[in-house]
């Protein structure tokens, strides 16, 4: 069985509580300084918003976005031990504002939401280069509101990314062989 790792949350009601993870293939937590960073750049928009964690993984964006005052969070998942330590942690910070769920992400945006997403965190396992796929999918059912912000992170080397033509980016940074980018989306116009 894969060990443990910890990251911790930055900033908020659950600031330097430790998060456990897995330690499995795929799944590379935001570290600390890009995390802060896009805090940073999302502190405006987090309190009181409805977030969406795609590929959750150790769960290090949406309880960061809950401790800082989102008002929920769904997180997907599907690796049955990432989903253990994500229900370990929700228990353990008593984060009744998240939902998590066993689901295949681009099965799950193959389906149109109950109400977009004011705030969508995408962030793949880097090999499966699903990240245009999956944007195209968010984009196409609806899943983000007008005006909502969407967080991607990739592969710096990686050059073949193509957003929604209606996504404007707020902000683009490069650290440590990552791109991250924080979109807007803009409703398209007719």
């Amino acid at each position: 069985m894969a060990g443990k790792q910890q990251i911790r949350i930055i900033a908020g009601k659950w600031r330097s509580r430790q998060i456990r993870f897995p330690n499995i293939d795929g799944l590379r937590p935001t570290g600390d300084r890009i995390r802060e960073t896009l805090f940073n750049w999302l502190a405006a928009d987090i309190p009181g918003s409805r977030c969406l964690d795609l590929f959750s993984g150790s769960g290090a964006l949406c309880f960061e976005a809950l401790s800082r005052g989102a008002a929920h969070c769904l997180a997907l998942e599907q690796h049955p031990q990432a989903i253990s330590c994500l229900t370990e942690t929700k228990a353990l910070l008593d984060a009744s504002e998240l939902t998590i769920a066993h689901q295949d992400t681009l099965k799950y945006l193959q389906q149109k939401p109950d109400k977009p997403f004011d705030i969508v965190f995408v962030d793949p396992p880097f090999d499966l280069n699903l990240i245009t796929e999956v944007c195209s999918l968010l984009e196409k059912n609806g899943w983000v509101a007008s005006g909502g912000a969407v967080y991607c992170e990739l592969p710096a080397q990686q050059n073949d990314f193509a957003p929604p033509a209606n996504w404007q980016v707020l902000r683009n940074k490069a650290s440590s062989g990552v791109n991250y980018i924080l979109f807007s989306r803009i409703e398209p116009t007719a």
